[in-house]
């Protein structure tokens, strides 16, 4: 491991941006200040031009190892991870077998450990049958129970009644939540089967997997935590009606929390006609309005996390018909990328942006010595150059699956380096180290 001077660069970081140098030493940032000079053996870094941002925390990802690792697994997409200026994930447990006990937890921390580029966590699934299991879960070890409201990939839908309650009056941890009311669910699929059979156009996913059926859910979730004092989070909220439920104001400062997607922030239903089941997933992409509003409401922090819901699935499945295609979009290579569009056309800040996917899950889950740029932290950083287009193609994608919904699609600005745990691991788009990243710890 080599130690590093990074000079010369624009640090966003907890509200600012300003100009200094960044020295690593072993694992972690050991000084940030200007005009630090190289001590011997070091290695130089000439930042000039470049934006320093903490490595991307991203709270939601669906890796498929195990059971289904012809679309994806651990080591391709921690690669398309970091390649993305992404350090840590945590990923969900509507794998096969899904990771419903402790002992199938610790076995993909153990798959982790040795081939995960990022650093890596992994949420514990709730069922019908497991609450003594959720809670014997040790807070410092482990980020959040998942649940599931409905049916989505993988057949992980919390149906029983008290088990949701116990859960989320038990749960020692956090409870991430999937939102959406599958009897709606179900009644707008089979309106849509009587009209058109098996030939269900792709722009009626918004329709079927509906801004009722996503509200309807998000709210018996967030009245259901407040009667039991859950500390909640509600993933990939997808409508404008559902903002209604939140709150502005710091994340530490709450006990519900809301995170939408990079994707609600680029496509809105307009683009099923060009893209089809290439963009269907679960909550669906609805309105251009949507869009305008989810933007808005990470600006004002009434959302409080951004991530990617990254959910590989084969482009020949995706080409499939409606009710035969899976939902899920491969998107973390390119999704910082994305979100710094957003930055270009004004709509937030980049100090908002770096908050919204580093800071805030940072916080949020305790997670120790990460999401911050701050002496003796862990060196995860992210080097972009805003001034570097890049237009993306098939083959530069790393993730599995061998596709993403941003081919042909040219983004402002290139993520020039990043660094894992102190590593360089990619530079330029290649990957340089592959030494495994570290599991995620939990201050608390």
């Amino acid at each position: 491991m080599a130690d590093w001077l990074i000079k010369n660069a624009e640090l966003a970081n907890e509200g600012q941006r300003f100009h200094a140098d960044l020295r690593i030493r072993g694992q972690r940032i050991a000084e940030i200040g200007a005009d630090l000079t190289a001590h011997a053996g070091e290695q130089v870094f000439d930042a000039t031009g470049l934006w320093l941002l903490p490595g991307m925390i991203d709270d939601h990802v669906h890796f498929r190892e195990p059971g289904y690792t012809a679309k994806a697994d651990i080591a391709s997409e921690s690669r398309a991870a970091v390649a993305g200026g992404v350090t840590s994930f945590i990923d969900m447990p509507n794998t096969k077998p899904a990771t419903l006990t402790h002992e199938l937890l610790e076995d993909k921390y153990a798959s982790a450990s040795r081939t995960s580029l990022a650093n890596y966590a992994f949420y514990f699934g709730a069922s019908n049958g497991n609450l003594d299991g959720i809670r014997a879960l040790d807070p410092r070890k482990v980020p959040g129970a998942k649940v599931f409201l409905c049916e989505s990939t993988g057949n992980l839908c919390v149906s029983d009644p008290a088990a949701l309650e116990g859960v989320f009056r038990d749960s020692p941890v956090t409870v991430v939540v999937h939102c959406e009311d599958s009897h709606i669910i179900h009644a707008n699929l089979d309106l849509a089967k009587a009209e058109y059979g098996d030939d269900i156009p792709m722009r009626l996913h918004p329709e079927i997997r509906s801004r009722e059926a996503c509200f309807e859910s998000t709210k018996w979730a967030v009245e259901t935590a407040r009667r039991h004092g859950t500390r909640l989070h509600v993933l990939h909220v997808s409508t404008v009606d559902e903002l209604a439920l939140f709150e502005h104001g710091p994340i530490a400062d709450k006990r519900i929390t809301a995170e939408t997607c990079v994707h609600f922030l680029r496509y809105s239903d307009a683009d099923y006609a060009t893209l089809g089941g290439r963009i269907k997933c679960n909550p669906a992409i609805k309105a251009a309005s949507d869009r305008t509003a989810l933007t808005r409401g990470l600006a004002d922090t009434r959302i409080d996390i951004l991530a990617t819901d990254h959910a590989p699935h084969l482009a020949s499945e995706k080409a499939n018909p409606y009710t035969q295609c899976p939902s899920g979009i491969p998107l973390i290579q390119f999704a910082l990328q994305s979100a710094l569009e957003c930055v270009f056309r004004g709509d937030f800040t980049l100090e908002r942006l770096v908050e919204a996917y580093a800071h805030a899950p940072a916080t949020l889950f305790a997670i120790e010595g990460r999401g911050y740029l701050r002496e003796g932290y862990f060196a995860d950083l992210t080097l972009v150059d805003p001034n570097k287009p890049q237009a993306v193609r098939a083959e530069q994608v790393l993730s599995k699956c061998g596709w993403s919904p941003f081919e042909g699609d040219t983004f402002r600005a290139s993520i020039v380096a990043t660094f894992v745990n102190g590593n360089l691991a990619v530079r330029d788009g290649e990957v340089l180290d592959t030494s495994p990243g570290m599991r995620l710890q939990f201050d608390r």
